[in-house]
């Protein structure tokens, strides 16, 4: 169960509700896996944990932001290679069929799109802080370039050098500018990871530069 801090006045999300839209975002995950290498059930979950738990220790309501971590991503199934934006449809329908109070929805889908790595600020809510903090953290595990990044290639229909600069162009900036991770926790326990990730990108970019690197690069993914 997740207590609630409702004193804000802006309305949560109860633990049957929040029950159905997880069951509901699971069922997607699995029906649509194979589109998902990446973004899958698998993705959702740890977001989830970790958004709730980052959360926890600012502030925010746990309920509101575990059930933007269920949804942030849909947008992944509706359209290939898209922003958050494009999931909201599908993640209004879900959260109203859930019994969310349409509020509340629309403080989850602002939450979602304040969170988006590509547009994020050093000022976004607390709520999207955590949910932020959370899939950020999937992006700078040192396991990810490893077992996931083709995964984010074939989920996306992108190339390599297409991903690197990505990560890097939107990565680099923020982490530079000091608030790649909101929480001092988080910061504490994991920039060394972001840091070792981003120069990783940074050098995958400077050797796709050299010809006889792409050469081989064709060769192997032909």
């Amino acid at each position: 169960m997740l207590s609630s801090n409702t004193a804000t006045g802006l309305g949560t999300v109860d633990q049957a509700a929040l029950d159905q839209v997880e069951r509901r975002v699971k069922r997607l995950c699995e029906r649509f896996a194979a589109n998902l290498p990446f973004h899958g059930w698998h993705h959702v979950r740890f977001v989830r944990s970790k958004a709730v738990g980052f959360a926890q220790a600012n502030g925010s309501d746990p309920a509101v932001v575990a059930t933007a971590a269920l949804v942030h991503d849909l947008n992944y199934i509706v359209l290939r290679n898209s922003a958050a934006a494009a999931g909201r449809d599908l993640r209004m329908g879900i959260l109203a069929r859930a019994g969310v109070a349409e509020e509340v929805a629309e403080r989850i889908d602002e939450i979602i799109i304040e969170a988006e790595m590509a547009t994020r600020h050093r000022d976004i809510s607390l709520a999207a802080q955590a949910l932020s903090d959370a899939d950020t953290l999937f992006k700078a595990l040192p396991i990810t370039p490893v077992m996931l990044a083709h995964r984010y290639l074939d989920e996306n229909g992108i190339t390599l050098h297409e991903l690197a600069h990505k990560i890097v162009g939107e990565q680099q900036g923020v982490h530079d500018a000091g608030f790649y991770f909101y929480s001092p926790q988080a910061r504490a326990a994991y920039s060394h990871w972001a840091a070792t990730n981003l120069d990783l990108w940074q050098c995958i970019l400077e050797s796709l530069k050299d010809p006889s690197v792409g050469e081989l690069l064709d060769e192997v993914t032909s």
